[in-house]
Formats: structure tokens, C-alpha cells, sequence
């Protein structure tokens, strides 16, 4: 009797789910829900802004999506974002991220930076981290700080904050800035400590004991990088996973990869240590083997830095072109703040190729882009952060191709092409892994990065077999394609291939 009852009330339910006109349904996709595990064809109903039904039948919906041959992922949740203008965010979009997070370098003044946000047009989730490197500059150079890149870059002629230890009043005044961007819903602390190494032991500590006290992450760029001794980044990383087990803070590693450049297996065997005792740390990578920086970063500094991290020039990359000594010279003591992408490794090189690979590949590692501003050089050579609504964007606007593919060559190389990677495998490192590493203390990313009944609509609908990244360190400005749909809290933020110009679809993600 009471299998009859439950198969009835199965089939009520079932009729009802089906019966019902959704605002939007996708129908006959592959469906992918890392968490759950579920890879099967289904049908997605979607009411308002969330997910009201996933069935093994067709749905009706006012707006029907045929996803017949295509994947149906949760929306990639990208954790490391620097710029967050609408065309950085439209160029996120066309490779399937639904949220980008502002959380390794952050910004301050936090509140400030929300209200500015919350009046633009923005098709993407958005959030940051209150950054420590911009209360360091406010701090040693006693001005207030702006939520603006170029309070950042114009800071890079100067080398106090980047050197010195801070005391007394510098010191209270920076912890101070740091809490009142956590007081104004900061996401965490963004300790972009590799452009100011020289901060001593006791303030890392200080800001971890303040990650606790509000339990929140930090999000490290460590202090310093490469495989060299002393002061490399195997030093570094062990630094971080000291303050994780003395404070309890949760401590997240950006970039390990490009930090470690050839050091990676010995920094990963560190991280698996610490996790393996219950210490809190988590890690990121992106897929590629150059990074992108200011010309005047503190790591391109002091003598012999070139040796040190053996490098020349010629791996540094302006534009379309790779700079001489001169012009690396020059531009390091007239426009420090330049932005230059540097190859730390030939992906080329199967050597160098599989170090880049070891990283991504870790079951440990969630994949962050590290997207960069896009730039144009002005008629006197001089590099700017493109900040327009152009779309496509202007032909001569440059960034690392990271900005534009990265998650677009997770699917292509990782799984398609050399099938490293599963594709529920990579769909975790883009979504639900960085979801449940916030959410303990982001309560909004509970809901993102599933596809599930009940969670936020943020999701993309990509051909598996065409998916590809099109930006090279040449020509950055190429958008992926593939990627046929992106809702956004249930509205389209790409539709049939193309970006919505009118998409306002993102919302502040906030403590």
C-alpha cells in the first residue's frame, strides 16, 4: 500500500512540474551538477531568478532554449578578477562566467566601490575584497585611498609602502582601512603581498588574526616567488600555512602556479600537507604560463632580480611586441605602472607545458583567471585602462588572452583536446569549488555554482565539441566562442552566441 501511495504521489508531483509554464526552460541538454553528480540528458525549468525544476521529460516554457547536443553547466564563478567594467565583464561572459570577484588585490573603499557599482549596467555578479595593498598606500603616503586602478598604479614610483614595515600610527591606520572595508561587507582581505614584500612577519599575522575575527578568508598573492633560496616562494607559501594554523584563518593561495613557476611540485605537496591536517587553505591557478603585472612591481626589483628569476627582456611583453633591456628599463623608471605581461614559462616546452599543467590539474586547485584591465597606449606611448561600453571592443585595446579564455581553455585543452580533465572534473574547479570555498561565510554563494532546484539561475549552455579560446598573447582581444547561452540570476547575458548589450543581470555579492 505504501508503494502505491508513493508511486502516485510521484506521478501527482511529477504531472504537476510538468504541467506548469516556466519563464524559461532549456530542454535536451547534457546536464552537469558537479555536487549532486548528475550527467544526463534533462530539462531545466526557470522561474524569476532561480532554478524550478530539472526533469527527465520537456518542459513548456514562455522562452524555450534547445540545448540538444550541449552541455548545461552551473554559470563559472571566477575569483580573481581584476577588472570589472562592463567590457571585461562582457568579454567573461562569451566564455560562460556568470560571477567575477575582485578578491587578490580588492579595493578600498569598499562602500564606495558598491555604490558605484550598483549604478552601472552590468551583466555579471560582482564582488571584492577589502585590499590591503591600498591601505598600505594610504597609509605611508597619508592619503585617503581611492577605488580606482590607478590609485594602485600611480603608487608604483614609490617604494615605502612596498618596503618598509609599517609602525605605530601607519600601522593602526592601515589595520583600521582593512576592517572598515570587512565593516562595509568586503568579501575578505585581499593580501596582494608580492608588490610589498617588505611588510615584516607581524602584519601578515595581524591580518590573519583579523580574517578570524571576522571569519572571513584572506586571498594571498605571496611575498615572494620562484624557486630560489632563500626568500622564494616555497618560503612564502609556508608563511601562509603558518598563519592558517596558529589564527585558524581561512587562507587562500592565488596564482600558485605562477608564483612557483618552476617550484610547483614542492608548493603543492605543502598545501596537500596542510589540508591533510584540517588547516584551511585553498588554492587557485590559471591555465597559461605568462602572468600579467605593472612594469614597477616590487618583484621586478633589486639586484640581480633578472638572474633570480631567470628571465630577460624578451619575456616581457608590451602590446603585441617583446621589450628590449632599454625599454624595460625605461619604462620601469618613467612609467612604472605599466601593464606587461611576463613569460614566466614557454608553454611550447613540454617541460614548461606540464608544470602548467601539474597546477591546473590538482584535485586541489579551483581555476581563477587573474583577468586583467584592458589597456591602449596613448599617442605618447603611454599604457591606460580602457574603461568604455564599446562592444566588440576596440581593435586596439590589449590584455593578457587570460581576460578573454580562460575557462574556455580549461574545456578545450583540458578536457576536449588532451582530455586531462573530465568534464564534470573541470566544471568543479569553475564553479562549485569556488562557491563552497565562500560560502561558509558569503551566505548568497550557498546558491551559486549548482545546478539544482532552488539555487540562483546563473547558468551557461556550451557545445562541448566547439568551445574554444580565441585570444592569443598577440591578439588578446578575440572573445571565446562556443558558449550558445549565460543566464545571470535568470536573465540572458548571452543569447544565442552574443553578448546582450542591455544585460543588466549582475548583483552585488556582499557580506
Amino acid at each position: 500500500m505504501k508503494k502505491t501511495l508513493s508511486l502516485t504521489f510521484s506521478i501527482l508531483l511529477s504531472s504537476a512540474v510538468h504541467a506548469q509554464t516556466y519563464d524559461i526552460v532549456i530542454n535536451n541538454g547534457r546536464v552537469v551538477d558537479p555536487e549532486t553528480g548528475l550527467d544526463a540528458v534533462r530539462h531545466v525549468g526557470i522561474h524569476g531568478d532561480q532554478i524550478a525544476a530539472i526533469s527527465e521529460f520537456p518542459l513548456s516554457g514562455e522562452t524555450v532554449i534547445d540545448a540538444r547536443g550541449q552541455v548545461v553547466a552551473p554559470g563559472f564563478i571566477d575569483l580573481h578578477a581584476h577588472g570589472l567594467n562592463v567590457g571585461d565583464m562582457r568579454m567573461q561572459a562569451m566564455q560562460g562566467v556568470s560571477t567575477v570577484l575582485e578578491l587578490e588585490s580588492g579595493v578600498l573603499p569598499i562602500g564606495a566601490w558598491y555604490d558605484t557599482q550598483a549604478k552601472k549596467v552590468l551583466p555579471l555578479n560582482y564582488g571584492a575584497a577589502a585590499a590591503w595593498t591600498f591601505g598600505r598606500i594610504a597609509a605611508f603616503t597619508n592619503t585617503e585611498p581611492r577605488a580606482t586602478p590607478d590609485f594602485f598604479q600611480d603608487a608604483q614610483s614609490l617604494d615605502n609602502w612596498k618596503q618598509e614595515i609599517a609602525y605605530g600610527e601607519t600601522f593602526n591606520r592601515l589595520m583600521a582601512l582593512v576592517e572598515q572595508g570587512l565593516s562595509e561587507g568586503g568579501l575578505g582581505i585581499g593580501v596582494n603581498a608580492g608588490y610589498a614584500p617588505g611588510y615584516g612577519q607581524k602584519e601578515y599575522f595581524a591580518l590573519a588574526k583579523l580574517a578570524a575575527e571576522y571569519d572571513v578568508a584572506t586571498f594571498t598573492h605571496v611575498r615572494y616567488l620562484g624557486d630560489h633560496q632563500p626568500n622564494g616562494a616555497f618560503d612564502a607559501m609556508q608563511e601562509l600555512i603558518a598563519n592558517a594554523a596558529l589564527t585558524g584563518a581561512r587562507m587562500h593561495i592565488c596564482h600558485i602556479n605562477s608564483n612557483s613557476v618552476r617550484d610547483i611540485h614542492a608548493t603543492l605537496d605543502l598545501v596537500e600537507r596542510a589540508q591533510a591536517r584540517g588547516l584551511p587553505v585553498t588554492v587557485e591557478a590559471y591555465p597559461y604560463g605568462a602572468g600579467n603585472t605593472v612594469v614597477g612591481a616590487a618583484m621586478f626589483s633589486g639586484e640581480n632580480w633578472q638572474e633570480r628569476l631567470n628571465t630577460t627582456a624578451q619575456a616581457f611583453q608590451l602590446g603585441d611586441r617583446r621589450l628590449t633591456e632599454d625599454e624595460l628599463d625605461d619604462l620601469q623608471a618613467n612609467e612604472p605602472g605599466t601593464f606587461i605581461t611576463w613569460h614566466f614559462l614557454d608553454e611550447d616546452q613540454p617541460e614548461d607545458l606540464s608544470l602548467v599543467d601539474v597546477s591546473v590539474t590538482h584535485p586541489s586547485v579551483m581555476i581563477a583567471s587573474d583577468a586583467v584591465f584592458w589597456s591602449y597606449l596613448d599617442d605618447n606611448g603611454m599604457s591606460l585602462i580602457y574603461e568604455g561600453d564599446e562592444w566588440p571592443l576596440p581593435d586596439d585595446v590589449f590584455s593578457h588572452p587570460r581576460s578573454a579564455g580562460a575557462f574556455a581553455k580549461m574545456l578545450r585543452s583540458y578536457v576536449r583536446e588532451r582530455g586531462l580533465l573530465s568534464l564534470s572534473e573541470a566544471i568543479r574547479k569553475m564553479s562549485l569549488m569556488p562557491a563552497q570555498m565562500l560560502e561558509e561565510f558569503v551566505p548568497q554563494m550557498q546558491r551559486k555554482g549548482r545546478l539544482q532546484v532552488g539555487m540562483d539561475a546563473d547558468i551557461v549552455v556550451f557545445d562541448l565539441a566547439t568551445i574554444t579560446d580565441n585570444a592569443t598573447y598577440a591578439n588578446a582581444n578575440r572573445p571565446a566562442t562556443g558558449v550558445q547561452t549565460l543566464l545571470v540570476n535568470g536573465g540572458f547575458a548571452v543569447r544565442d552566441g552574443s553578448v546582450v548589450l542591455d544585460a543588466d543581470t549582475g548583483r552585488a555579492i556582499r557580506r
